[in-house]
Formats: C-alpha cells, structure tokens, sequence
C-alpha cells in the first residue's frame, strides 16, 4: 500500500494536484442482479454475481471518463477497490486533468458537481435517484445514535451542511457548494430533510448508475496528501483474542488477521484488480556505490559471478554511464526522474536506450 500511495504521489508530481475525487458504491438492487437471482435467493447469498456485475459497472465508468471524456482530458488517474465490513464493494477515483480542463474557478465546479435537490416536476427520474441514494442521514439532533456519530456527538462529514448562496472554494478541504434555502423538504427515513443533506454528485452519473456516486472537487492542494492516504490505506483488519479454560496468556492469544468479506473473496478468486494506476509509474532503483542488489542462479560458481560485468550494471550505474559517454544524455543534461522519459531500460541487456 506503502508503493501504490508512492507511485500515487509521482503523478501529482509530475501533472499537478487531482482535480475530481469520486467513489461509486455497488448497488444490490441492480437490475443486473435481481434479474441473476432465484426466487427464493437474496442478494447477499451471491457474492460472486455482485463481485462480477460491479466491476462492470467500474469498468463502463472508466470508459466514460477516459474515452468519453465526460469531465475533459485526462491527464492521469488512479483508483481502487474497497469492501465494506457488511460486504458492499465501492471504488474511490482520483482524476488529474490536463492543462486545459483543470477546475480553476469555483464557476466552474458546478458544471460537474450538484449538491441540492433537484425539481421534482422536469426532473423526476433524477429527484428520485437523489432522494434513494444522496441523502445524508438523518444523524445530529434527528438521530443521535446514525453511524456517522462521533464521540463528541457530531457528524463526523459535518452534516448538515450550511446553506450558500453560491460555490466557493473552502479551507483546506472540499469546496462550499451551492446550498440554497429554498425551504423544499423531503421526507427521508422519517424525517424531513433539505438541501443541507443532499451529498455531492453529478446528475449525469447518478442517473446513469443509479447507485450512491459521491463526486468532490480537489480545490486545494493542501488536501491531496490526505485523499492518496485515504484511497491507499489498505484493507480492513480486525484484532481478536481466544481464550481457553487455562491461564491466559494475552500476548500468546492476540491474533492480528485481515477482514474479508465474501464479496472481496469472491473478487480475488475471480483475478479482477484492486487498484490501477495511469499513466505507468517506473520505479527507478536506488542504492549507495557498491552495495546494488546482485542476482544470480544457485548452480554459478563464485567465480563465474565475480567476472561478470553484467551483474553489476543496474539503471542507477548506467544512468551516470550514459552521461557520461551519450551525447544525448549530455546533450539533455536531465535528473535522473527524467530520464525515462526518453531513455528506456532493457533489462536483458541491462543497459539505456534511446526511445
């Protein structure tokens, strides 16, 4: 996980801050589903259908932001899979940009991001999906006890939200969008709710998965170490003990072990991925004068292995070669992060070549 938010942190790097954060949460009421199922069978009984009929879903998603381009060119993009304790899959997308397309203006957040009620009469089919899957809560003085709850009893996603007139760009931390007081209410989970619980999304989107599709603008660039962390924490875990009839022994019995859900089960043994990242990132190595990692087979002798030149050539040695006898490299005069942007490594010959 360590890796995935390195390699993560290089795109930003190299093409700027992510510009749209974005996770889509499986829906077990999927006409895919449904249609797949026995009569007498519920959908928490096939994990392997819903593993299969999400990754779909992510992949008609993928297609729509990389080849429809729905929010503009991009630049670069990651995301990854993950697997609620009750079983549901759901995926986090962090999308960069190109030059021309990043969100810049507050203006230009709300081409992409609605977070109100829409109008009941010229948009049904939209109300409908926004009331089943974008209400937040009811949770704070409505329902104390919601899962959101914190200890010092609030919402830890700050719901409600106060109204606004207009969109803003926030305080190290997702944009202010546009709320306003239009004394609308619905009634949601027996409560009446406004425009302070609709959670962001993009009509487009939600009316075409028809699943809870949470899209935020990254508006600072103080905030992207703490979304990479976020989308790269990895699996559950779960710690637990087991006790006998004998004296307990508690550094003995604690157990450390993952969490898996069927679902996720079902997900692994299917082969689908976890995570993607584009564009490639090349892990370049590292290592001090003399002390490179060595390969070779159990039958060489020392010898044999001592009087190849070969086995002490790696991409970090050859980088300082080429700059040394290439008159392209030394032409170029670049760092060595920038070298494989036009040199390429050939590891059967162990050495740089022109791209």
């Amino acid at each position: 996980m360590r890796r995935r938010y390195m390699d993560a942190i290089a795109l930003v790097q190299r093409f700027g801050k992510p510009d749209i954060f974005l996770t889509m949460t499986c829906n077990p009421s999927w006409p895919e589903i449904k249609q797949h199922l026995l009569s007498t069978d519920e959908t928490q009984n096939r994990p392997d259908l819903v593993s299969r009929v999400f990754r779909g879903k992510v992949e008609e998603l993928k297609a729509d932001i990389l080849k429809k381009k729905i929010f503009g060119k991009v630049a670069a993009f990651m995301y990854t899979i993950e697997f609620q304790k009750r079983g549901l899959p759901h995926t986090h997308f962090l999308i960069i940009l190109t030059g021309e397309y990043k969100l810049l203006a507050p203006e230009s957040y709300d081409k992409f991001v609605c977070a109100e009620l829409p109008d009941c009469n010229n948009e049904e089919h939209l109300y409908s999906r926004v009331l089943q899957h974008m209400m937040h809560g009811p949770c704070g003085d409505l329902n104390p006890t919601n899962s959101c709850m914190g200890k010092r009893g609030l919402c830890k996603f700050n719901y409600p939200k106060d109204f606004a007139e207009q969109t803003s760009k926030g305080k190290n931390s997702y944009p202010i969008y546009r709320r306003r007081s239009t004394c609308k209410l619905v009634h949601i989970r027996e409560q009446y709710l406004d425009n302070s619980w609709v959670v962001p999304y993009n009509p487009y989107l939600l009316c075409k998965f028809d699943c809870h599709m949470n899209i935020e603008v990254c508006c600072d660039i103080k905030f992207v170490k703490y979304i990479y962390k976020y989308i790269c924490k990895g699996h559950d875990k779960i710690a637990f003990c087991i006790h006998n009839n004998e004296e307990i022994d508690e550094i003995k019995e604690y157990r450390s072990a993952r969490w898996v859900t069927p679902p996720e089960a079902a997900w692994r043994l299917f082969g689908f991925a976890i995570s993607e990242i584009t564009l490639t990132v090349y892990h370049l190595q590292l290592h001090l004068e003399g002390q490179q990692f060595v390969f070779f087979k159990s039958s060489e002798t020392v010898n044999r292995i001592l009087n190849n030149p070969m086995i002490r050539k790696t991409m970090l040695t050859e980088f300082f070669a080429m700059n040394r006898t290439n008159e392209h490299a030394i032409a170029m005069q670049l760092l060595y992060k920038e070298f494989p942007e036009h040199f390429v490594w050939s590891p059967g010959y162990r050495t740089w070549t022109r791209r």
